[in-house]
Parts: C-alpha cells; sequence; structure tokens
C-alpha cells in the first residue's frame, strides 16, 4: 500500500499481464457494512484510487472499509476507474482495509482524521499466488499421470520460466486449472484440467438479399457472456473464443430508447449509418426499449430460491458470492411476496417453506446456513423448485424460480436434453426461470444458457457482488417481471437497395423463416425495462462485391421486383410478441428508409452499439472483423460514453485497453487483431 499520487492506469506490460493474471482465485471476504452507531454526520472523507501493485491498472469494485475500536463504521467500494469515496467521518483515529478476490488484504492502521480533512490515500493492491492444491491427471484411460505430492502447500514461481509455479518438484499454470507434468512423462502433454463448457459459435455469414430476402431471429436480453468476458480479461487473460456471444455483450448496456407510448410493451428504434471496420457497408440499428415499471408497482413475487451446495460451490467465488447475492434481493422483497428455498446436492430439499417478503430475518437466517458438499443432483432440485413454485402459484404474480449454479450437474437427469425438456414443461404452468452463473475452472456456460432459454426466463454470470446488485437489485424489474415473451424479428431486405446482409451475433437464436408465423414457436422473452439491440451489416445493391453463391437455377427464374422495391425503402422489419399469459402473438411492422447517414450524426446508441461489437470482433478473431482497429473502436466508444449512469461503459472501456495490451501478447496466436 502507498500514499500519495498512483500510477498510470493503464501502462500494461504484456508479459507482467499475462503471468501475474493467470492465478487461482483466493478467497477474499465479502463485507455488508451495517451502520451499527447512529451518531451525526462528522465533515471529514478518505478518498483515492485502488491499482494493482505490478501493472499499475485500475482496480474495480474493491472493497474497502473503515474500522474503529474493530468495529466497521463505513465503508465503499471502487468504481470503474478505480476510485473510491467515504464521508461524513467524525474526528478520530481510524483503520482501513481493502479486500479484492485474488489479491492480497491491504491494511492500514492510525489514519488519524480531523474535522473537515479530506484524506487521499491510493491504494497498491499486490496479487496473490493462490496455493497449489492436491491435483491427479490422468489419461482418457485413466491412467495416472501425475499427482502433486502436497497439499496446499505455497506455489513458488520459476524464475526461469515466467508464468510457471513450481512445487515439491511439479510445476503448473494455476488458474482454469492448466498443468504441466513433469517432463519424463512423454506420454503426457500439457493436458487441460479445465472443465468449462461453451457452445461452438459460428459466425453468420452473408446471405444474399435475391435468394434470401427474409432473416428471422428470437431477441436475447441474457448479458452473461459480458460478464464473464470482463472475468477472463481482470485474471488477465483474453476470453475463449466462443465464450464471446456478441449479442449479449451489446445487451449488457442500456440504451438511450424512448419509453414506449402506446399499448405495445416496448418501443422500436432503427437507425443506420456508415460501418466503422468497412467502409463500404453500411450498419443497420435495431433497438428496443421495454416498459419500465417502478418497484412499488411490480406485481407481487413467488419466488423459489434453488440453491447448489454441492461440493464444487465451495470456492468463495461460487456459493459465499450466491448467500451474499441473494441477500441483497432479500432487502428489496415487499410484504406481499413469497420466498422459498430449495437445495440440491446428493439430494434435493427444501430448506425454507414460502416466506414473507417482511420476514427478513428468517429469509437471511436460512441463507446464512448454507454449507458447499456432496454431488450435484440438479435434475431433482429442478422439479422440487418447480413443485414449490406451482404449489403457491400467484395468478396474478411473478412466479419465478431462481437457479444459482455453475451448472456442474452430474446426478440424476444432467443430460443438456433431458434437462432442457424437464424445463419446457414446466414453463407451461406459467413458473419462469431466471438462471445465475457462478464461479470458473467447472462452469457449464452452454447448459445454463439453454435452460434459461427453455424456461422462458434470463441468464446472467455474477462475477462479482456488483454485478449481483445491478442483476438483482438495480435492473430487478428486467431481471424478473417478463412483460412480453416469444419475441420473434423478422426482416425483410430490399434487392433493390440491399445485395447482401449479416445478422450480427444471435448465432443460437436464428429461426427458420415459417418460425415466426407459428406461435408454438418458442422465442424470447423482455424483462420490465430490458433494452434489446441488434445490428445487421449490409452490402449495398449498388457494391460490386462478390458474395458466394449458387448457380443459376435450372427450374426457377429470378423473381421478379414489385413496385414496392422502387420506394426508397431499405427493409422492412415485423415483430411478433405475447402477453406473459396469452398464446397469441401480436404482429407489429416497421419500415426504415435507405438514407446515406454519415457516422458523425449518427446517435450515441449507434456508436456506442458499434463499438461493442467490434470489440466482440476483435475478441473472436472473426473473419468479418474488416479493418477493426483496437484504438479507432476505443476511441469511438469514449466518444459516445454520455451520461454512464453507474459506470458500466467506462468499464467497457478500461476492459477494451485491457484486452488491446493481451491481444498484443498473443499476436503469434492469432488472437490479436489490427492494432
Amino acid at each position: 500500500m502507498e500514499i500519495g499520487n498512483p500510477p498510470h492506469p493503464y501502462p500494461v506490460n504484456a508479459k507482467n499481464n499475462a503471468m501475474i493474471r493467470r492465478l487461482t482465485l483466493i478467497p477474499a471476504t465479502l463485507l455488508v457494512f451495517i451502520l451499527i452507531a447512529f451518531i451525526a454526520p462528522g465533515t471529514g472523507s478518505i478518498k483515492g484510487r485502488v491499482s494493482d501493485n505490478v501493472l499499475g491498472t485500475p482496480l474495480s469494485f474493491v472493497t474497502i472499509a473503515i474500522t474503529q475500536n474493530g468495529k466497521v463504521i463505513a465503508g465503499a467500494s471502487s468504481d470503474a476507474n478505480g476510485y473510491y469515496t467515504i464521508s461524513s467521518l467524525n474526528p478520530g483515529t481510524y483503520d482501513l482495509k481493502a479486500t479484492y478476490v485474488g489479491y492480497k488484504t491491504a491494511e492500514m492502521k492510525s489514519i488519524v482524521v480531523a474535522d473537515g480533512q479530506a484524506l487521499t490515500l491510493n491504494l497498491s493492491m499486490e496479487n496473490a499466488p493462490a496455493p497449489l492444491s492436491s491435483v491427479e491427471i490422468k489419461s482418457e484411460n485413466q491412467k495416472l499421470l501425475f499427482t502433486s505430492e502436497r497439499k496446499n502447500a505455497p506455489a513458488v514461481q520459476d524464475p526461469n520460466n515466467p508464468g510457471t509455479f513450481i512445487n515439491a518438484g511439479k510445476s503448473g499454470y494455476l488458474g482454469y486449472g492448466y498443468y504441466k507434468a513433469p517432463a519424463d512423462l512423454d506420454s503426457f502433454d500439457d493436458p487441460v484440467m479445465n472443465t468449462e463448457e461453451y457452445d461452438k459459435i459460428n459466425d453468420n455469414a452473408y446471405k444474399l438479399v435475391n435468394n434470401d430476402p427474409l432473416s428471422t431471429f428470437s431477441v436475447d436480453v441474457d448479458r452473461a457472456s459480458y460478464s464473464n468476458m470482463r472475468r477472463f480479461l481482470n485474471q488477465g487473460s483474453l476470453p475463449p473464443k466462443d465464450a464471446v456471444r456478441i449479442e449479449e455483450m451489446i445487451n449488457y448496456f442500456t440504451y438511450n430508447y424512448p419509453q414506449p407510448t402506446g399499448d405495445d410493451p416496448f418501443s422500436i428504434n432503427l437507425e443506420s449509418g456508415n460501418c466503422p471496420w468497412n467502409p463500404k457497408h453500411k450498419i443497420v440499428h435495431v433497438g428496443l426499449q421495454g416498459k419500465r415499471i417502478e418497484t412499488e408497482n411490480l406485481p407481487n413475487n413467488n419466488l423459489v430460491f434453488l440453491i447448489d451446495v454441492s461440493g464444487s460451490m465451495s470456492s468463495a467465488d461460487k456459493l459465499p458470492l450466491v448467500k451474499a447475492s441473494l441477500r441483497l434481493l432479500v432487502n428489496e422483497l415487499r410484504p406481499n411476496d413469497r420466498v422459498a428455498l430449495v437445495v440440491y446436492a446428493g439430494a434435493a430439499g427444501r430448506v425454507l417453506e414460502p416466506t414473507a417478503g417482511n420476514e427478513k430475518t428468517k429469509i437471511l437466517g436460512a441463507i446464512d446456513k448454507l454449507e458447499a458438499g456432496g454431488s450435484t443432483a440438479g435434475g431433482a432440485g429442478i422439479e422440487l423448485a418447480y413443485k414449490t413454485a406451482r404449489e403457491h402459484f400467484l395468478l396474478n404474480g411473478n412466479n419465478r424460480v431462481i437457479l444459482c449454479t455453475d451448472g456442474d450437474f452430474n446426478v440424476g437427469v444432467s443430460s443438456d436434453a433431458e434437462l432442457e425438456r424437464m424445463i419446457e414443461e414446466r414453463r407451461k404452468d406459467g413458473v419462469f426461470l431466471t438462471v445465475l452463473g457462478y464461479g470458473m475452472g467447472n462452469y457449464k456456460d452452454s447448459k445454463m444458457e439453454k435452460l434459461a432459454d427453455k424456461g422462458n426466463g434470463n441468464y446472467a454470470y455474477i462475477d462479482n457482488l456488483q454485478e449481483a446488485n445491478k442483476t438483482l437489485v438495480t435492473e430487478m424489474g428486467g431481471t424478473l417481471v417478463t412483460i412480453a415473451k416469444d419475441v420473434k424479428i423478422q426482416v425483410e431486405f430490399n434487392p433493390s437497395q440491399v445485395k447482401a446482409y449479416r445478422l450480427i451475433g444471435y448465432e443460437n437464436r436464428i429461426l427458420n423463416k415459417e418460425d415466426f408465423n407459428d406461435d408454438k414457436k418458442d422465442a424470447g422473452e423482455i424483462g420490465a425495462g430490458h433494452t434489446v439491440t441488434a445490428l445487421y451489416e449490409i452490402i449495398p445493391a449498388s457494391s460490386d462485391e462478390v458474395i458466394p453463391g449458387v448457380d443459376p437455377l435450372k427450374y426457377q427464374q429470378p423473381v421478379k421486383l414489385s413496385p414496392a422495391a422502387n420506394n426508397g425503402e431499405m427493409l422492412t422489419i415485423k415483430f411478433r410478441y405475447k402477453a406473459p399469459k396469452e398464446d397469441v402473438s401480436k404482429l407489429l411492422t416497421r419500415t426504415l428508409n435507405n438514407t446515406a447517414v454519415a457516422p458523425v450524426t449518427n446517435s450515441e446508441n449507434f456508436l456506442f452499439a458499434s463499438a461493442v461489437v467490434e470489440f466482440g470482433m476483435l475478441l473472436r478473431d472473426s473473419q468479418y472483423k474488416g479493418e477493426s482497429d483496437w484504438k479507432k473502436m476505443i476511441a469511438r466508444a469514449k466518444s459516445a460514453k454520455g451520461l454512464d449512469d453507474g459506470g458500466y461503459r467506462a468499464e467497457f472501456i478500461r476492459l477494451a485497453e485491457t484486452a488491446h495490451g493481451l491481444s498484443k501478447a498473443t499476436a503469434s496466436n492469432g488472437r490479436a487483431g489490427t492494432e
């Protein structure tokens, strides 16, 4: 820890970054600050910035506690740029403690604060190498290849091989379970112990309008991919390509779309402009804004917390963070809300019967008693949670199961197909599903995304307490209250204006064109206050760019254009949605004219969303990234940051700068984009 001016916020040293940050998370205390003494507020304050002691990069969401005589009297959390402020301190002598997952606790004793004094304390925190736990590595035929000889012994960095840690003659990359066996094991070649699972993503290709004039997809309001990506970058590594779902990154942010004014639950906003990464192309921006509902006007809740308490949930970033997350939500409950608590490990059980929201002490007590241990009977837990929700169903309320897990189901019904069918059946009862993912190493992203999709719900990844607050408190209406279900979008492109198009992201949300009018076909949901944003990359009809196609058909002639093709419209876009309790959809239609819009005239919504898209393509090293440029993308994001309530856009800029530095370090692996 140091007192004085902070280091430059972004002097990313790629070598050090890759070496220091690939570490296993260690437990850190999750503090809930409670006012314990009712005294007149003072006028003293402590402020400063928190940064990494090696890289100098700011550390976001560090927990900072001010204590006096061993009691916590005030606290704060650092913002997206690492800054914190603690105000209203009375004259006196205090101690300060800063905690952050993956870093050593920083402490300062005997800080004297005078009345009216403003102290600046800049904190420089040291990354904490994790202990090398007992590890066994086996081949596919289960032959034991390597086992660590000492449990919980400290790992020591190998000075001759940066990034490698040694322990009892064995070496291994700490973090995400990557280990290297001794050199004498010829059959062993750096096996990957990491069991995180992501579905493979193949970027949507260009479609020729003459052959495929219709583009149909389901909306997606999940945001898990963004916070999961943030977890990787904050630990000093680029995320796996298949962990980057661009639509979830776009939809992590709110946009300045107008509220709906009519009877429909969302407004529709269309905009076009030049493509930043390909000057010969255009971008079409589609934005939906769900109707906001004030917390006091939200329907009553019938919530069933379904908590994974298996052995895999024991680490600090799993069950302890789950418990802290649920405490935040419990504080928002109203007297007419009802909460039940179901847990599962080797078996499933109900540890809290449905309880009124004003009985917070009882609910919090049940949460505090949760402990991890055992295998994971996820299927049985889901069955019991839905049964509990049905038994206490609110006819005009919000009936929902909230699943908190790392997704590592391994007992009973556990295959994706079986779980999906189970969830599809249960959603018919009017009980929706929210999935909150936690942890690393064995994280099953692909499974949890499918469950939320099939359960008429949403999916978020909780990497810290601030993300839990965003999901369960700040955006509680959008997370828990559905205002439109089975929302589908179908775009018809005008071949006189558009030669080809490509939907960016939404790869696992593509629908057949016939599905649009089929009310039996499941699609995505929109929550209260949610925004949904999608971007198309357009090749104008006048372009001489060659797009791969098929040979001319033998038995058909090209379709003749209708008179409407000459009215200057670029496209017609249709929306279908159902009210939450209805089975018949409603159709909405809009058109967008082909106007030449210069980038400087586009809205902040357009510019920032296009920056997020470009960031995602660079992370994925997409074949469609064109002339994508890290520096230009970051500059565009800065220009469109806007008011930035909550600091999430500022955090995005910091993450983009971190990723830029990491991409340089991994350029030899083909992961870096244009400088």
